[in-house]
C-alpha cells in the first residue's frame, strides 16, 4: 500500500501510519498496541508524538480507545506538557463525534485503574478537555437523549467514580448530572464501594452527592475512624446536626471502660487494624477527640458521660500528683479543685478515697469518705474501721471558707526568693460596681498611660474547653485595679462591656501583656458580644514577642546586672516568671497560679499573686526600655511585631490561614527548641540555622518522642540520633520527666505540646505536624537542628533499644552458640563448618561502615554458659535464620537488648530516602554503590 505525503517519515513510522490511516481496512488494534509499546520501549518520543496526533484525528472510537489504553500504561505525566497540539486535537475530535457523551465514557472506561489520587493521567486530561469543550457546546447535555439512554450513561459514569481526585469526580458529576439520579441507585453504588473496602472513596463520593442522610453513619464512619481518617468522618457529618451528635456519642461510647475493640472487628470483619490504628481508639486519644468535637459541633457535654468521666478521672490523678508527689500545690487549692473535679460523681469520689489511702493514709481517706457519705461496701480496706475510731472533731475536713489571717507583706525569706510588688495593700482596689469602675476608667484611660494587663480564670483541667475570666488585673505605676467579674451583676453590666471595648481599642493607652492569646480567648468566652461585633485590639505590646527576641539573641547580662537565665539551661522557671528572673533578678511566686479564682473572698496570697502578675509587666518594660541594647532589643520596643491579630472574633479566609500555617509551621505554635549539645547557637522552632553554624552530629542530638511520633523516632534512630520513645500506654508527662532528667528535647504533636512546654520551659519542646509522614517529620527535625548525618551514621544505633554498643560475632562463634542452645542441629552445620575451613586464617571480617560511630565490646564479656551480657540481656539466637549462615561472615549483637543484626539491603533504601539531608562525601558515594545495612532479624 502506498502512502502519499510521507516521504520524510522514518521507515519505522510508515507502518504505524499505514495502520491508522482512515482509508485502511482490516485494522488490528492488537498490532497497533504492540507497535506502540515497542516504540515506547525505544523511548522514541517524537515517533510516539506523531502517532498519537494521527490517532486523535481518527474518528474511529474503538481505535482511539485502544491507543488511549496503551498511553495510560506507558506515558508519564510530564509527556503531556510536550504535546501542545493535544488540546486542539481533542477539541476537534470531540466536535466530529456524533455521540460525544457516550464516546467519552468509552474512552474513560478504556483507561484501566484510573490511577487514584493522580491528576495528570490521560483519562483525567481528556476529561478536563471535554469539560472545556462542553462549555462551548451547551447543547450537548443528557436532556437531548431519551430517559433510557440518559440513565444508562449515568450508570456508566457512576461506575467510574472510584477516584478521589476532586476534579475527576466533580467533572463526571457535573457532565452527567449524577445528582439527579435515583437515590436507590446512588446508595447501592456507595454500598458496593464499601464492600470493595473503598471506604474513603465511598465517603468522598457520598459527600459530593449529598447522600449523608440516606446512609448509615456508623457504617460509613467507623472504618474511617479506625483507619486514622477521623477528619474525613467529620466532613461526612458536618452540617447535619443529628449526624454530628451521633458521631460524637459513638466516640464517647468507645471511651467506656468496658468497651472492647473486638466489637468493631466483629462488626467489620474485612477491616485490617494495624497497631497504629489500634492506638487511635484508646480511651485517652478518644477522649481528646470527643472534647474537641463537642466544641466544634456545639454538643451538650451531658451526651458524652464516658469522656467526661475519663477526663475528670485523669484530672483527679493530676491533682494527686501535684499535691502529694510534686508537692507544688497548697492544701487549700487542692481541696477546691478536688471538689470541683469530683462533684457528685460517686465513682470519682470512690477513686479519690482510694488514691488518698495510697498517698497519705487512712485518716485523710476516712475524712473525705465521710464528707461524701460513701457506702460502706464501696470503701477500701481499713477505711470503715478508721472512720469509727476518729473523734468527732476530726471527722470533718477543715476547709477554709474565709481568707487566712495573713499579713500583706510576706516573710523575709519569701521576699529574698521571689519578685515583690512595691505597693502597700491600700494601693490595690477591687472594682465590682459601676462607681468603682468609673474611678478605674479615669486612671487607666489617661492618654499615654502604660498599663500592665493580666487575667485569671478557674482551672477546669480540660473538662470545659473555654473558661470565663474571673478577674482582670490592670496595673499602673502607683496602684492596681482588680476587676471582679464574679461580683453579682457586674460582668454583664453595660458599663463593664463598654469599658472593656474602649480600653482594649484605645491607641493612646499602651497595654502590656504576656502571651495574650489565652487571655483573648477567655475574653471572647466571657462576652459573646465581642464575637458578634469584633473587639478591636489596639495599642498592645505582648512581652512574649520581646522575650522570644531576647532568647534568640541569648544576650549575656553584665556581672553586676541581674543573672541571665537561658531557656533550657538549668532553668526551673518558664514563661513570664523566667522573663522576670532574667530582667529583674527574681522569679515570680507561681504557687497560687492554679487557684480557684471564682471563690470569694480571695485569699491574701491570691491577691498578692494577681497583683504581681500584672505589676511585674511594668517593671520589666521599664527596665528593658531603659537599656534595650543590653538585651539585644531595638530602641523602640513597640516595633517588635506581636503574634496577636488586630481584631478578635474575625475569621481568617481559609486560603490565608493555610498559607500562614505553612509559612510559620511551628513558629508560633511551638515556642522553639534548642540544641542539646553542644550548647552553642540555639534555634527557635521554624527558624533556619545560621549559615556559619557548624552541623551537629546526630549522636549529639538527644530527643524523646511522645507516643504519637513513634514512626519519627524510628527514622531518627536509624540515622544515629539518640532517641527515647514513649510506649503507647505512657502518659505524656513521662516525656517531660525524661527531658528534665536526661537533657533531651521533646518531640510531640497536637494538644500535648502546650502542657509539655509548660513543664520543661521554652526551647525544650518542638511541635510537629501530625498530618505529615514520619519521613517528612524526620527531615524537618534534622534541618531544624542543622543535623547532617553521614552514611556511616545509618544504623549506628540499635533500632530496638537505642544503644550504640555492639559486639561483633564471627560466623563460627554464631554457629557454636546456635548449636549450644539447640537452634542448629549437628547435621545442619556441615556446610557452615566447611565454609569456615575455607576462610583465610587470621583474617577477621570487616566491621560495618558505622563502626566508627559505635562502641564495640569484646566478645569475651559474654557469659559462655548463659550467653548473656553483663547487663543480663541474652543473645536473641532464636531470631537468626540458619539459612543466613553460609553468606553472612559477621553478625553484630546489641549488648543492651541482645538483638542480632547483619549486613543486608536496607542501607540503600535509607540512603535513598534521606539523600537530601545526608552529608555524602566522595568516598561515601563510592561505598554506597554496594547496598548494605544492618538488618534486624525478626
Amino acid at each position: 500500500m502506498e502512502v502519499k505525503g510521507q516521504s520524510e517519515t522514518p521507515p519505522h513510522l510508515c507502518v504505524c501510519v499505514c495502520v491508522i490511516s482512515p482509508h485502511s481496512t482490516g485494522l488490528d488494534p492488537a498490532a497497533l498496541r504492540d507497535k506502540l509499546f515497542e516504540l515506547w520501549n525505544r523511548k522514541d518520543l517524537q515517533t510516539v508524538r506523531v502517532t498519537f496526533t494521527a490517532c486523535v484525528n481518527s474518528t474511529h472510537a474503538i481505535l482511539s480507545a485502544c491507543v488511549y489504553k496503551v498511553f495510560i500504561h506507558t506515558t508519564p505525566s510530564s509527556f503531556f506538557s510536550s504535546l501542545p497540539q493535544l488540546h486542539l486535537a481533542a477539541l476537534q475530535g470531540f466536535s466530529k463525534l456524533s455521540e460525544p457523551l457516550e464516546v467519552l465514557l468509552t474512552i474513560m472506561e478504556s483507561c484501566p485503574g484510573k490511577q487514584k489520587g493522580r491528576g495528570h493521567t490521560l483519562g483525567h486530561h481528556i476529561l478536563m478537555e471535554f469539560q472545556t469543550w462542553v462549555k462551548k457546546n451547551p447543547q450537548v447535555t443528557l436532556s437531548s437523549l431519551s430517559e433510557q439512554q440518559a440513565t444508562a450513561l449515568q450508570q456508566r459514569a457512576l461506575s467510574l467514580l472510584t477516584d478521589t481526585q476532586p476534579n475527576f469526580v466533580d467533572a463526571l458529576i457535573n457532565i452527567y448530572q449524577l445528582n439527579s439520579m435515583d437515590l436507590d441507585r446512588l446508595r447501592l453504588h456507595i454500598l458496593r464501594l464499601q464492600a470493595l473496602n473503598y471506604y474513603k472513596e465511598a465517603v468522598v463520593l457520598s459527600i459530593k452527592l449529598k447522600l449523608q442522610k440516606e446512609l448509615n453513619m456508623e457504617e460509613m464512619c467507623v472504618p474511617l475512624i479506625v483507619q486514622n481518617k477521623l477528619p474525613l468522618a467529620e466532613s461526612f457529618v458536618a452540617g447535619h446536626n443529628h449526624l454530628e451528635q451521633r458521631l460524637v456519642t459513638l466516640l464517647d461510647s468507645w471511651c467506656h471502660p468496658c468497651f472492647n475493640v473486638d466489637e468493631i472487628i466483629r462488626r467489620f470483619p474485612r477491616l485490617s487494624l494495624s497497631r497504629q490504628c489500634m492506638d487511635q481508639i484508646q480511651p485517652k486519644m478518644l477522649t481528646k477527640q470527643v472534647f474537641r468535637l463537642m466544641e466544634k459541633f456545639n454538643i451538650d457535654q451531658g451526651l458524652c458521660p464516658n469522656a467526661l468521666h475519663k477526663r475528670r478521672l485523669d484530672s483527679l490523678r493530676f491533682l494527686m500528683y501535684k499535691r502529694f508527689v510534686e508537692k507544688s500545690m497548697t492544701e487549700e487549692n487542692w481541696s477546691d479543685h478536688v471538689q470541683y473535679v469530683v462533684a457528685d460523681d460517686l465513682e470519682l469520689q470512690i477513686h479519690l478515697v482510694e488514691m488518698l489511702v495510697k498517698h497519705c493514709g487512712l485518716r485523710k481517706a476516712s475524712q473525705w469518705s465521710l464528707r461524701y457519705n460513701i457506702p460502706r461496701d464501696r470503701l477500701p480496706y481499713g477505711v470503715w474501721e478508721t472512720q469509727r475510731s476518729l473523734p468527732p472533731h476530726l471527722q470533718q475536713i477543715c476547709l477554709s471558707d474565709s481568707p487566712q489571717s495573713e499579713e500583706w507583706m510576706p516573710p523575709q525569706s519569701h521576699c529574698q526568693k521571689f519578685y515583690q510588688v512595691p505597693l502597700t495593700r491600700d494601693k490595690v482596689h477591687f472594682v465590682d460596681t459601676p462607681e468603682a469602675l468609673q474611678k478605674c476608667r479615669n486612671i487607666v484611660m489617661k492618654e499615654d498611660v502604660v498599663v500592665g494587663v493580666d487575667m485569671e480564670w478557674q482551672p477546669t483541667f480540660g473538662c470545659i474547653s473555654t473558661q470565663r475570666v474571673a478577674l482582670i488585673q490592670l496595673a499602673v505605676f502607683d496602684q492596681v485595679f482588680l476587676l471582679d467579674l464574679c461580683a453579682n451583676g457586674f460582668c454583664q453590666h453595660p458599663d463593664t462591656i463598654s469599658f472593656i471595648r474602649s480600653f482594649f481599642s484605645s491607641r493612646n493607652v499602651l497595654k502590656l501583656g504576656y502571651g495574650m492569646s489565652g487571655d483573648l480567648k477567655c475574653l471572647l468566652a466571657t462576652w459573646h458580644q465581642f464575637l458578634e461585633e469584633p473587639l478591636k485590639m489596639e495599642g498592645m505590646l505582648d512581652l512574649l514577642s520581646v522575650h522570644q527576641m531576647i532568647q534568640r539573641g541569648k544576650v549575656k547580662v553584665p556581672q553586676n546586672g541581674p543573672k541571665g537565665v537561658l531557656v533550657g539551661v538549668d532553668s526551673a522557671e518558664k514563661g513570664l516568671s523566667l522573663l522576670v528572673q532574667q530582667v529583674l533578678g527574681r522569679p515570680l511566686d507561681k504557687t497560687e497560679q492554679m487557684s480557684n479564682w471564682e471563690k470569694r473572698p480571695l485569699r491574701i496570697s491570691q491577691i498578692r499573686y494577681a497583683v504581681a502578675d500584672a505589676y511585674c509587666l511594668l517593671d520589666v518594660y521599664s527596665t528593658l526600655s531603659g537599656d534595650p541594647a543590653r538585651f539585644g532589643l531595638p530602641a523602640d520596643l513597640r516595633s517588635i511585631s506581636s503574634s496577636q491579630p488586630e481584631k478578635s472574633g474575625e475569621k481568617k479566609p481559609k486560603e490565608k490561614q493555610a498559607k500562614q500555617t505553612n509559612q510559620a509551621r511551628g513558629e508560633e505554635e511551638c515556642q522553639g527548641a534548642q540544641r542539646v549539645s553542644p550548647p552553642s547557637k540555639g534555634l527557635l522552632c521554624g527558624e533556619k540555622p545560621s549559615e556559619d553554624a557548624p552541623p551537629l552530629p546526630p549522636q549529639q542530638l538527644r530527643v524523646v518522642c511522645d507516643n504519637m511520633l513513634q514512626g519519627l523516632g524510628r527514622y531518627l534512630r536509624c540515622l544515629g540520633v539518640d532517641v527515647v520513645m514513649l510506649e503507647n500506654n505512657d502518659d505524656h508527662r513521662v516525656a517531660a520527666k525524661l527531658a528534665q532528667a536526661e537533657g533531651r528535647v521533646i518531640l510531640t504533636c497536637g494538644q500535648p505540646f502546650q502542657s509539655l512546654r509548660s513543664q520543661v520551659g521554652e526551647g525544650r519542646c518542638l511541635s510537629l505536624d501530625c498530618s505529615e509522614k514520619a519521613r517528612d517529620q524526620a527531615v524537618r527535625v534534622l534541618r531544624h537542628f542543622n543535623v547532617q548525618p553521614t552514611p556511616s551514621d545509618i544504623f549506628s544505633r540499635c533500632q530496638a533499644c537505642n544503644s550504640d554498643q555492639y559486639v561483633a560475632v564471627p560466623r563460627k562463634d554464631m554457629v557454636r552458640m546456635l548449636k549450644q542452645k539447640g537452634f542448629l542441629q549437628e547435621q545442619d552445620d556441615t556446610d557452615y563448618t566447611q565454609q569456615e575451613e575455607e576462610e583465610t586464617p587470621g583474617v577477621t571480617p570487616e566491621l560495618p561502615r558505622y563502626a566508627p560511630q559505635c562502641q564495640w565490646a569484646p566478645l569475651s564479656g559474654l557469659d559462655p554458659d548463659t550467653l548473656t551480657f553483663p547487663g543480663g540481656a541474652p543473645i536473641q539466637l532464636h531470631a537468626v535464620p540458619p539459612g543466613l549462615l553460609p553468606r553472612i561472615p559477621l553478625f553484630y549483637v546489641c549488648t543492651r537488648c541482645g538483638k542480632v543484626f547483619w549486613e543486608g539491603s536496607h542501607f540503600g533504601r535509607v540512603l535513598s530516602m534521606f539523600q537530601e539531608v545526608l552529608n555524602i562525601k566522595d568516598e561515601d558515594a563510592e561505598s554506597a554503590a554496594v547496598p548494605v545495612t544492618a538488618s534486624q532479624c525478626n
